[in-house]
């Protein structure tokens, strides 16, 4: 797999340039989409915000919105007024919302236009008009009122536009009709007809300025919504509720979301302006790509000059061996100068707007189908492990690997909202923090390494990408809430071993007092990691102590880090203690890790498997069966290690399971920390809310092309951060020291710098 990552990498980064495409999302929004199940609407290219009654007022404060034209457009304006008040009350007049009684486009709607123009005052910020079955009805669908429909429109299209300069102005063009449900008044109102209408409108609006595109905006997204809804229709006329709904939010959407700028509402939303800290990093990294280029350059014209010399008297080439070893700062120039590349690229995914946004949709195929598909491509590619231990490297690799490859699709197809796949998804988070309780508590039981080379090595690896994305991508560090956590579970971890006393597996060796001792700290551990979990304001009062708070805030709070963290707390002091136990047994050969043998007796082995396989169905059982949310988390602390314990006596009691591992797997366990961070920009779009389409028209298509693109970066960012950490992290203690202050040095400036942001937002 590495073999072909190498060799399509270029590729990837080929197809992500060339498929750069700007689109004003705007206009789409008001002119296409399509349907997602039954009554959830998705834009052409953007995610469309559902407003909140609270979100709405706030945006419309002190605005006038003024509705304009027929009984459809009556029944627009009611959804309208229900999205900021549900019981239709008056608020006082915070938000003026009018309704306007204008059938047909004539002389008295003209008027109306007209006192507009004249009167700043009384002119609204936003005007919605549209009307022209009124016209078919009254003069029976007859060409003269098509001929008088257009000259009025003319006379008022000047008017529309004057307003459009300083105002929002939406013509609304007419629905189709559902003719077979039409009352026998109203049977002179054809799709035909109505077509010839909008026709008219949208040539003479558009055609009001000579020189320039017309300011009057056509919503015509409601047609496309009608077609799918109009049979539901009462009366074969008006539109049913839920789809007059869609269109006042698509309103609600174009006006609001330049002005509250939700993250889940792409539409209509401007590029945000680059912060001091977003150009500092464009500096540097122009400055890296150029400094490559120019050491690139010199290194070339260098081996041009070594090149092989002909030998005059054998007519044979002799070759100048010159061994040129790579240099660490062509290492860093190189590394920082993809680095540059792939932020750019998750740049333009994720804030520039250059590329398009939907909103998810949860279906059971778009998450099972597959799942199915990828175990599949797991079961085939399988390899024999080069040790048949209990977790060995192969298999927690196998292990990291699929759990994220369930977690990136549990993601993209918004299963999150079906409460079982959620409880299940739960205990696969958890099993990578049982896997950092497990891992690094074997390491320092085992190695006995306390040295601040390990440490720093590990905080390195785990948050060098994250440093990176919260500086380019203008986030706060909790918003990548899994690299916290493990982060301090791993603080927690080495605090707990390396405090006196040390023990070691080494100095415990046949001794039960080191053990006890060892058990003793354990116990310690879990007597803090409670109270924290029942002291939330012993929990917020830490963390919220600068420089922390300004590391684990998210919206000016630290609830959001305190309920991530309460929520998987006992599982790391899980991992420690099965590994102690573990080990304890393997160093007393309790345990048969031969190949082909199982792990204890037969009898033993059937029994535990026997208690796994019950263990691991009686949780699915009680999460399926789960009905709230909040209380099956408040369960899900104590629970979840049963599913984990029973997953690992399944996968590895019998000898001949420990024995194979899936390569397939293994390859994007080994990637998988960038895999998880990496899709919150470039896979998904709208920090996780969205996904990112970088193909439209052919869903298809565009999860194939995103896919790769986005684990050829995952993994190219893995080995930049392999190559920097040998760098920047030496082994040299001295060396080590002096590049710990400049990094020290460096988060200062950042902290500074990000405080005088804040205070310049507010």
């Amino acid at each position: 797999f590495a073999d072909i990552q190498k060799n399509h990498s270029f590729l990837a980064f080929s197809v992500v340039y060339l498929a750069v495409l700007c689109n004003d999302s705007c206009e789409y929004l008001l002119s296409s989409g399509r349907f997602l199940g039954e009554k959830v609407w998705q834009p052409h290219s953007c995610m469309m915000h559902k407003y909140k009654i609270s979100e709405a007022k706030n945006c419309l404060v002190d605005k006038h919105i003024a509705f304009i034209g027929d009984s459809r457009i009556r029944q627009l304006f009611y959804s309208f007024v229900k999205i900021i008040n549900p019981q239709f009350k008056e608020e006082g007049n915070k938000v003026k919302l009018d309704f306007l009684w204008h059938p047909e486009v004539n002389g008295s709607m003209k008027q109306c236009i007209k006192v507009w123009t004249e009167d700043s005052i009384a002119k609204p910020h936003v005007i919605v008009a549209g009307a022209a079955t009124w016209s078919i009805k009254i003069h029976n669908g007859s060409s003269e009122a098509l001929s008088q429909y257009k000259m009025n429109i003319t006379s008022i299209a000047p008017l529309l536009e004057k307003l459009a300069k300083t105002s929002d102005v939406y013509w609304v063009l007419q629905d189709p009709v559902y003719e077979d449900l039409l009352s026998e008044n109203r049977k002179m109102i054809t799709n035909e007809k109505i077509d010839a209408y909008n026709e008219a409108a949208v040539s003479i609006l558009n055609s009001s300025t000579r020189n320039s595109k017309s300011n009057v905006k056509m919503f015509s997204v409601s047609k496309l919504i009608a077609q799918e809804t109009i049979m539901e229709s009462l009366d074969g006329l008006h539109l049913p509720e839920s789809s007059r709904e869609t269109s006042a939010m698509i309103l609600m959407n174009v006006y609001c979301n330049k002005i509250l700028k939700p993250v889940d509402g792409s539409c209509c939303q401007p590029r945000p302006p680059l912060t001091l800290i977003q150009k500092l990093a464009a500096c540097f990294f122009t400055l890296s790509i150029t400094g490559y280029l120019i050491f690139y350059i010199i290194h070339r014209n260098a081996h041009r000059k070594n090149k092989p010399c002909t030998d005059l008297e054998s007519g044979e080439e002799k070759k100048n061996i010159i061994n040129t070893p790579v240099s660490s700062l062509e290492i860093l120039l190189q590394s920082f100068c993809k680095l540059g590349l792939i932020m750019a690229y998750f740049y333009m995914c994720d804030r520039a707007n250059l590329f398009m946004k939907e909103n998810k949709f949860y279906t059971h195929s778009s998450f099972f189908i597959p799942i199915i598909y990828i175990l599949v491509l797991g079961v085939f590619y399988n390899e024999n492990t080069k040790e048949t231990k209990v977790l060995n490297r192969e298999q927690t690799d196998e292990w990291k690997g699929w759990m994220q490859l369930v977690i990136l699709i549990y993601h993209i197809s918004g299963a999150s909202t079906f409460l079982p796949v959620y409880m299940h998804i739960r205990v696969l988070v958890a099993a990578y923090l049982f896997q950092t309780g497990y891992g690094h508590f074997s390491y320092f039981w085992i190695k006995g390494d306390f040295g601040i080379h390990r440490v720093c090595q590990v905080l390195f690896r785990l948050n060098f990408l994250v440093v990176v994305l919260c500086i380019v991508m203008d986030r706060p560090y909790q918003f990548y809430y899994f690299v916290p956590l493990v982060t301090v579970w791993f603080m927690i971890i080495y605090i707990t071993l390396s405090l006196w006393p040390q023990i070691i597996q080494k100095k415990a060796n046949g001794n039960c007092f080191w053990h006890f001792g060892l058990l003793l700290k354990l116990g310690f551990l879990l007597l803090f990691i409670c109270f924290l979990a029942y002291s939330q304001g012993a929990f917020e009062k830490i963390f919220s102590l600068w420089p922390l708070s300004k590391c684990f805030e998210l919206k000016g709070n630290v609830y959001e880090w305190w309920f991530r963290w309460r929520l998987d707390r006992y599982v790391v002091f899980h991992g420690m203690l099965f590994a102690f136990i573990y080990l304890a047994l393997q160093k007393r050969q309790v345990l048969s890790e031969g190949k082909g043998e199982p792990l204890f007796s037969n009898k033993i082995s059937n029994f535990l498997l026997f208690i796994s396989v019950v263990s691991f169905l009686t949780y699915s059982i009680w999460a399926s069966s789960c009905k709230n949310k909040a209380e099956c988390n408040e369960l899900h602390p104590s629970v979840s290690v049963v599913q984990i314990l029973a997953f690992i006596l399944i996968r590895n009691i019998p000898g001949y399971a420990r024995s194979v591992y899936s390569s397939f797997f293994a390859w994007f366990g080994k990637i998988s920390l960038e895999l998880f961070i990496c899709q919150y920009h470039i896979w998904l779009a709208a920090d996780t809310r969205g996904i990112l389409v970088l193909i439209p028209g052919n869903p298809m298509l565009n999860i194939i092309v995103s896919t790769f693109i986005f684990v050829c970066v995952a993994h190219e960012i893995s080995q930049i951060t392999n190559d920097l950490a040998q760098i920047i992290i030496p082994k040299d203690n001295s060396s080590l020291l002096k590049r710990l202050a400049c990094i020290a040095a460096f988060f200062c400036g950042l902290l500074i710098l990000s405080s005088i942001q804040d205070k310049s937002k507010q």
